[in-house]
């Protein structure tokens, strides 16, 4: 963590960051016609070219291609799931001046839930903070009357799809970016320089309500094992994104960048990025940042706490971890990359870089509700940051509750709750249980949950069962009424 629909437009806070060591700066369908050997539908005539096949991965216990007619048949279930398997082909058109974004994306979805659903939950804070215009949505070429909740598109099926369905739904739609960093707004924002765009892409998600009292994360995503970006711009820029360069136009301004196993895809945009790297165990750890900026400090937070991670919780299986500075606000974690703001206090960027670089294992790895289960990944997170740099603290709030959801906190103790006194509770169980069985626990746990949601419960459990000493009735119990 930094912790309204309208007409369709078809194509032709400001917040400080700490100085101290503190809260991280968070009808009749056609036939689909779409080989599993292309990533996703290419894009049409709402996009000014053709997107280039590209191969996909291989996708076990799933059908090798997407049957020639829609799976859709008559009727209603009033459900929805996070339990499918969806892949992802976007088209990002930015135009820096206007700052304004054109979005074109089509999902193929696996319905790999074990029931009938006949409505999507797609998730783009676009619809909140971007002023979003939603333009035609179909679902296997058919249009739908698909709508805008919070920061959720709701996409009525026409109909039921099975439990073992296939189906693809298009999503179009244009925003303008804020340019601010005030609010919210350093989220989805273009200012100092330097464009911010978090949760653009339309995701499979469920209905979860934006507003929150404090920075907490309002998002629950789950992985898609292939995703294909094609971004064109109005001038040329560097582009430091969730995905990997796939191939870059002679201008500079067509790119396209591919990524597998995330949960969405962060993209960051300067005119002036510099970068410098360093390979860490089999990753590369490259840091973009701007000229003024300390490049070379971020590298070096970021890169050794990297190192101290993958150690002690697993291998890191991506080839790539980037290090971004971003327009201001506060530090965010994406997959695959991690936001530094613009400003950062030297007295503040380890610890800043060490906690966003543990969301890459909690919640990027290993996911969870972030709304509704924020200690799943922010305790964690910041526990693991704090032990592994030294910068364990006493909470500033009295002792509270740690199974609440993001929406129960106040901005005052949020931060001081979840992070200080979740991360210290974690650091009393690793005392307890010792630190041996303690991090073996911890690395078990991530490694049985990767690329899945986890509970808070889940990780107690696995805390609980490493050692004789009864954790949960006298440690979690008191703190977690909830669960126990």
């Amino acid at each position: 963590m930094p912790c309204a629909s309208g007409t369709f437009v078809g194509l032709p806070r400001v917040d400080s960051t700490p100085t101290m060591v503190d809260m991280p700066s968070r009808s009749p369908r056609p036939a689909v016609a779409l080989a599993l050997a292309a990533l996703l539908v290419a894009a049409t005539t709402w996009i000014a070219a053709p997107l280039p096949a590209a191969a996909s991965p291989a996708v076990p216990d799933l059908p090798a291609t997407v049957p020639a007619t829609s799976a859709i048949v008559p009727g209603t279930v009033n459900r929805s799931s996070l339990a499918l398997d969806a892949l992802y082909d976007a088209y990002l058109r930015i135009e820096w001046g206007a700052r304004t974004i054109r979005v074109d994306s089509t999902a193929t979805i696996y319905n790999t839930s074990g029931d009938p659903i006949d409505r999507l939950n797609l998730n783009t804070i676009a619809a909140r903070l971007g002023s979003m215009r939603l333009g035609p949505v179909t679902v296997d070429g058919a249009a739908v009357p698909a709508s805008i909740s919070d920061q959720t598109i709701v996409v009525p099926l026409g109909g039921i799809l099975p439990a073992g369905g296939v189906m693809t739904i298009r999503v179009q739609y244009s925003a303008t970016v804020r340019s601010t960093l005030s609010g919210s707004n350093w989220l989805f924002t273009r200012t100092n320089g330097i464009l911010d765009l978090y949760r653009w892409l339309p995701w499979v998600s469920r209905g979860i309500k934006f507003d929150r009292p404090n920075n907490g994360d309002p998002f629950e995503t789950p992985v898609s094992r292939a995703v294909k970006v094609r971004i064109g711009t109005s001038i040329p820029l560097v582009l430091a994104t969730t995905g990997d360069l796939q191939s870059i136009s002679a201008d500079r301004k067509t790119q396209v960048f591919v990524a597998n196993n995330v949960r969405d895809f962060t993209v960051t945009a300067a005119t002036d990025y510099r970068t410098s790297s360093r390979i860490v165990g089999s990753t590369t750890v490259r840091v973009y940042y701007r000229p003024g900026a300390p490049g070379a400090a971020m590298l070096d937070a970021a890169a050794d706490t990297f190192d101290a991670y993958r150690k002690r919780l697993g291998a890191y299986p991506y080839a790539t971890f980037n290090v971004v500075e971003s327009a201001g606000g506060y530090g965010m974690e994406s997959p695959r990359l991690i936001w530094i703001p613009t400003g950062v206090a030297s007295s503040n960027l380890r610890y800043l870089a060490g906690h966003e670089t543990a969301h890459q294992w909690f919640y990027g790895l290993v996911g969870d509700d972030q709304a509704t289960e924020p200690f799943t990944d922010e305790a964690v997170a910041d526990f693991v940051a704090r032990n592994v740099l030294g910068l364990k603290r006493a909470s500033r709030c009295s002792t509270g509750r740690l199974d609440l959801s993001i929406y129960s906190y106040s901005a005052t103790c949020y931060y001081e709750v979840i992070y200080i006194q979740g991360g210290n509770l974690l650091d009393t169980a690793r005392q307890q249980m010792g630190s041996t069985a303690f991090w073996a626990a911890l690395k078990g746990w991530a490694d049985a949950n990767r690329y899945r949601i986890a509970t808070t419960k889940s990780l107690l459990d696995a805390l609980d069962a490493a050692t004789p000493i009864d954790l949960g009735k006298t440690l979690f119990a008191p703190r977690f009424p909830r669960l126990y």
